[in-house]
């Protein structure tokens, strides 16, 4: 990533406030801020979030995750169609192309979990392994925010590297 984009990059950090999350490394690939939302205690189902940046020259593809909290991790898009939002599985994984960032957010390209094994409580930590086609696998913890979160809650202190 060039040093104007990696410039950027820190500065949303900063602007959007989780500067201080935890940040992992796979490889070239940089993953900074995942996160999910609290659910309720019925919920099956949850989402999670991050930015996932490949500092290297080569394309990677994220293509699987697990966690023990879910029965299976989907890698979902959401596209509005028709006027109705749907979540489209990706089968084939998410594309992190060479010296570009993905973001993982609500309403767009996300961690789908399913079959939650009890709920995603605020301010817990939800520990999911990433698979990278090239990069291989990393564990990152998810910090559980709100449930209306539209945003990593804040972690103050946390991060440290894979």
């Amino acid at each position: 990533m060039s040093v104007p984009r990696r410039l950027a990059f820190a500065l949303l950090m900063l602007l959007t406030g989780v500067a201080s999350a935890a940040e992992y490394r796979a490889g070239e690939i940089t993953i900074a801020t995942p996160w999910s939302r609290a659910t309720a205690p019925a919920a099956r189902s949850g989402a999670g979030f991050m930015t996932i940046e490949n500092g290297g020259t080569v394309d990677d593809r994220l293509i699987a995750a697990t966690t023990e909290a879910a029965g299976r991790i989907e890698l979902h898009r959401s596209v509005m169609r028709d006027g109705v939002m749907r979540m489209i599985e990706q089968e084939d994984g998410i594309p992190i192309p060479a010296g570009d960032t993905v973001t993982l957010k609500p309403g767009g390209l996300h961690l789908m979990l399913m079959g939650l094994t009890g709920p995603l409580a605020e301010g817990g930590v939800l520990p999911v392994t990433l698979t990278f086609e090239r990069a291989g696998t990393v564990t990152v913890d998810l910090a559980v925010g709100g449930a209306g979160a539209a945003m990593a809650p804040m972690r103050h202190g946390a991060g440290h590297g894979n």
